[in-house]
């Protein structure tokens, strides 16, 4: 593991409560992160993917991102993506404010990139930011690849560039940009953004991993965290089995995001189940799905 990482470990990109209107629930999302906070995890990102940070105006975003920091002592990552310059910089700069470890940026999305403006982005952005930055490598939403050459290269340039997320369906598309960054970098986390892929990511040298799991069971991620600390291999075949079993979260309803806020809603019940996700809204029989396998078994 990247133990030389300040930002190793169990990450959970927390979901963004809302009430019944869909408007933000402060009060719900302070029950979130101190659920979190308790399970001894070991960062927090604010306003990921399943955060709905796309669906969010800038003042929302900005809120959020002051009104977040207090609610937890976890290290705390904001992501700031947009196709918008001036945003990203202003919701950075209100991170670095108000006392965030890190700002976490997508490379821009609709418009195809090539590998030389993917380069000429992120210098920019590098040149700009103050503080600890993470790249976030979602192939399957911008149309681009951050490729662990390109990853590499700015890992060199950049000693503020702490770390990628790589949500890329592949193992191996991971462990090579693990390998690749090491030969530069022995201080450069590569997290894994798919959650069954946590402990493969350990025992390729990776530094942890952003599961969306976490919001519902991080106990579970926190247990292989330290069964890999003491190499106790028959317990992390057993996690394994369980998260491979837990990973039918992604498969259930229409919207994974509505799905993980419902499944958090029916078990500790802080929370609705509303995102701003479209026609997302679970059927009688997923919530039966759901309080079978997350309520009774988990």
């Amino acid at each position: 593991m990247t133990v030389q990482s300040q930002f190793a470990g169990v990450w959970c990109p927390s979901i963004t409560p809302m009430d019944n209107d869909g408007n933000v629930d402060l009060s719900g999302l302070k029950h979130h992160l101190k659920r979190l906070t308790d399970a001894k995890i070991d960062v927090i990102l604010l306003m990921g993917s399943i955060g709905e940070f796309a669906s969010f105006s800038l003042e929302e975003r900005l809120m959020l991102i002051r009104e977040a920091r207090s609610m937890s002592s976890l290290k705390m990552v904001a992501n700031v993506s947009s196709t918008c310059m001036s945003d990203v910089l202003q919701m950075a700069q209100e991170a670095d404010k108000v006392g965030y470890d890190a700002v976490m940026v997508l490379p821009p999305y609709y418009y195809g990139q090539t590998t030389k403006q993917l380069l000429s982005y992120f210098r920019k952005l590098g040149g700009a930011l103050r503080g600890k930055w993470f790249a976030y490598n979602f192939p399957a939403r911008t149309g681009c690849d951050l490729t662990p050459d390109m990853v590499a290269t700015l890992a060199s340039e950049f000693p503020n560039f702490a770390g990628i997320k790589d949500t890329v369906d592949c193992q191996s598309h991971t462990r090579s940009m693990i390998q690749t960054t090491r030969a530069v970098r022995d201080d450069f986390a590569v997290l894994s953004g798919y959650d069954e892929y946590y402990i493969p990511n350990l025992m390729a040298g990776g530094a942890g991993i952003i599961s969306g799991l976490n919001n519902v069971m991080p106990e579970l991620f926190v247990d292989a965290r330290e069964a890999f600390k003491q190499g106790d291999l028959q317990k992390l075949r057993e996690i394994q089995d369980k998260i491979g079993t837990y990973m039918s979260i992604y498969a259930i309803g229409e919207d994974f995001v509505t799905t993980i806020k419902t499944v958090v809603s029916r078990k500790f019940g802080y929370c609705t189940g509303v995102s701003r996700n479209a026609g997302g809204e679970l059927s009688e029989n997923d919530c039966r799905t759901i309080d079978e396998v997350f309520l009774t078994k988990g």
